[in-house]
This record gives structure tokens, sequence and C-alpha cells, in this order.
């Protein structure tokens, strides 16, 4: 290890000027990998391979969670098509199942192993692969350490810093400059990512747009669709998805608001995280509205009230059964959450302010006027009663939703051309080895 990485992995003990990493390092990585891998598979979570490695070159791309993994499926399948092998780390169980059903066999998947040397360093001696791509903001110090040592080419794509951890990187410079410059390269989401990633040591640094915009919409099952649009015909619908907690609750004051004023309205709920799925039932059960939940099976009948979307990788049903969409973790939690996937499917967009993580998406969506931003849950009940009221106002958002996507487009593209100097002579090794082109 060279001397600079060995100044890294020490002050990666010093992290805030307190020596506290060897102490609650190991802690904070177990307890965060808590309840998120399938049992049977833990020891991956420790760098301990279930499956055998390929013959031939072999990429490492690492997503972690649904939204990152969704992003870049396009990006492997052009990786997958020059015939080289893909491991593929996630860091959740619904992202594993995302993997499955996206990719399938077109990828070796395990779960990502804890950022401590041993796991890390057990998961690089086995797997050595020849080329990581991590994707978004996924800065884990010691797996970068660890690749940087091994002289493994890492790049970073669709590369976004958020307004809450560019600071902190900037107060330990030292540690940012060691860490950001073992990647070979970045590719960043937008320019105001780019001088970020500069501005803390990573070298070269592009720019490429988003790569959620460059996916396909989410799929849907037709039958299943064409099932609950029968049994809402005639109803108006909207949506609160990728809700976090509180704007479950908001969903359902709005829903009691316009009750009245719009006789037969269906909402649609939808939570980031399926597993609170019997907690936000209850809640709204005990506020007197009636729930028909996805995983139950049951039919919506017409006093149905809340139709909860406690399923994983169904975003493409429930989307399709409106016109409106609030996205959540915008009102109440900070960051917001993807809009682009409603846009593709024609909904008028709603949003809380607090949408750092997405900022240039709600801004494109917003100069356009198809998003509109609220304050608290009056002013969302006001914006999705003015909606369902206004036939021509929410179509014509529907359109410039749909052209600003078109608009945006191009970030794959971009990308690709960026990895090129990687992936080219990695397509030739994977030549001499034919069974990798299947």
């Amino acid at each position: 290890m060279s001397t600079r990485l060995a100044r890294a992995a020490l002050s990666l003990y010093r992290w805030g000027g307190v020596a506290l990493y060897p102490v609650i390092g190991p802690y904070l990585a177990l307890r965060a990998a808590k309840g998120k891998e399938e049992r049977s598979r833990r020891k991956e979570r420790y760098g301990a391979a279930s499956v055998a490695r390929p013959e031939g070159p072999l990429v490492w791309f690492h997503a972690a969670s649904v939204g990152e993994t969704n992003a870049i499926v396009p990006l492997i399948r052009e990786v997958r098509r020059r015939g080289i092998a893909v491991l593929l780390t996630t860091g959740t169980v619904t992202s594993a199942k995302v993997v499955q059903d996206r990719l399938g066999s077109e990828v070796i998947h395990q779960y990502v192993p804890l950022d401590l040397k041993p796991a890390v360093s057990r998961f690089l001696e086995y797997w050595h692969p020849d080329l990581a791509i991590m994707a978004e903001s996924e800065i884990w110090p010691m797996t970068i350490l660890e690749l940087g040592a091994r002289h493994i080419p890492q790049v970073l794509v669709n590369g976004r810093i958020s307004d809450r951890s560019f600071p902190r990187w900037k107060r330990r410079h030292a540690l940012a400059d060691a860490l950001f410059e073992n990647f070979a390269l970045v590719i960043a989401q937008s320019e105001t990512d780019a001088e970020r990633f500069r501005t803390l040591g990573a070298l070269p640094v592009l720019v490429s747009g988003n790569l959620k915009v460059d996916t396909d919409a989410p799929p849907v099952d037709p039958p299943v669709l064409k099932a609950y649009l029968g049994q809402i015909a005639g109803r108006r619908t909207w949506a609160a998805i990728s809700t976090f907690d509180g704007e479950e609750a908001a969903a359902g004051n709005v829903h009691r608001i316009l009750k009245e004023r719009a006789p037969g309205l269906l909402t649609i709920i939808v939570p980031r995280h399926p597993e609170r799925g019997d907690a936000v039932a209850d809640m709204l059960t005990a506020r007197g509205l009636k729930v028909v939940r996805r995983t139950s099976g049951e039919p919506l009948t017409p006093d149905t009230d809340i139709f909860l979307g406690d399923t994983i990788g169904e975003m493409g049903l429930y989307l399709r059964m409106t016109e409106i969409a609030f996205v959540g973790r915008s009102l109440f939690a900070e960051g917001g959450q993807n809009p682009l996937e409603p846009a593709m499917l024609g909904c008028a967009i709603l949003s809380g302010g607090n949408v750092q993580n997405f900022r240039e998406a709600y801004q494109q969506l917003a100069r356009n006027g198809s998003a509109k931003m609220v304050r608290d849950i009056e002013m969302l009940a006001k914006g999705v009663h003015y909606l369902l009221a206004n036939d021509e106002t929410r179509r014509q958002m529907i359109n410039a939703g749909q052209e600003t996507v078109q608009e945006m487009r191009g970030a794959l593209r971009a990308t690709i051309k960026g990895l090129e100097p990687y992936i080219n002579p990695l397509t030739v090794k994977a030549r001499l080895h034919p069974r990798q082109t299947s």
C-alpha cells in the first residue's frame, strides 16, 4: 500500500478528529446491513462468494438500492453485449429482487461486502474484477482504498454529492483528496456535482446528465393493469408515491379533505419501503379510511378509499392507474425521490420542496411547467383538487413532462463514451473467452 493510501487508512481511525472508527466502524457497518440481506446469503456480506467466478474479464458494478439499480441496467446490458461478464452487487433485498426481475441470468448478483478490510479483501481476492463501476454516491472508504491498493480501475457513474455531504467532505479535505484521487474517472450527473468532485480531488470528471432519464419506463403486467382499471372505471384517482414517514398520513388527510368535493375519489399510496405496509395500513384504517392492500389480492370496490401499494417493483402499475402523482421524501423527509418515472408515464407531478437529490430534474420539469411544488398538506390538497378539476391544465403538465424527459436524454451515450478506454480492452480480452459471449 502506498504512503498516501496508508495515510488515508489511518485517517479513517480519526474521522472527525476522534479515534472511534476501529470501535464503532464494524458496529455501524453491521447495523446498516441488518435486515438488508437474505439469511441464507449472509456470508456474502463478509466477502464470501456463493457462486463461481466466470473465466475471462469481469466488471464489478455496485448499486446501493432500487433507484441506482434501475439506472445502471442499460449500462450493464451494453457491457454484456460486448461479451464481458458482470458481477452486480446491491445492498438490499428489495434491490436484489429488481436485479432478478430485470436482469436475471445476465449478471452474477451478490450482496455488497461490508466496508471492513477483511470482508472487502476476501471479496476482491476471490472475484478479482478488472474494473469497478460504482453508481451515484457510493463512497465506501475501505473499499476504495482496497481497490486502489490492487490497482483496479474504479469509476463512479451518475455521480452526485448532496448538499449535506459536500460540506462534510470539505471539512476533511485531506481524507477526501486521498480517497477521490483513487477514481480513474468520475462521470457526474450535473455541472454542480462535477465541480464538487473536482474540489474534493477527483480527476478527470465528466458530465453525462442523469442516467435515470435514459432508462425504460417501469414495466407492468398488462392483465393486472386491465383488471384494476376495470375495477376503478369512472373514478378519479391520484397517487402519493415513494412516501416516507408522515407523508402517508398527509395523503390520507388529503383524501379526507377532497372526498366530499370529489365523490368516488381513489387515493393510491406507495410507500418507499414496502415493509412499512402493516404500520401504514393500520394508521389509515384508524383514521376511518377503507384500505385495500395490493398484497391482499382483494379487489378495489366503490367504497375503497386507499389502494396501498405495498409491493416491490410495481411502480409501473400504480402510475398507470392515475394522471396525478405526488412524489415523496419531499414534504417531511429530505432529499426527494425520482420524478422522472411519473413524467415518463404521463403524470402531472406535485412535490414538496425538499428535493436536493433531484434538483436538476425538478428544475427542468418545473421550468417546462410539468411539476409544481407544495409547502404543506393544505397546499397539496389544493393542488390535487385543481388538477382533478381542470383537465386541460393536467393534460398540459403531462405533455410538458414527457417532452422534458425526451430533452434530457443522452446520459447513457455520454457515459458509454467516457467508459470506452476502460471497456474496449476488456472487450478484446472477452473474445478470448467465447463462453462469456452467450
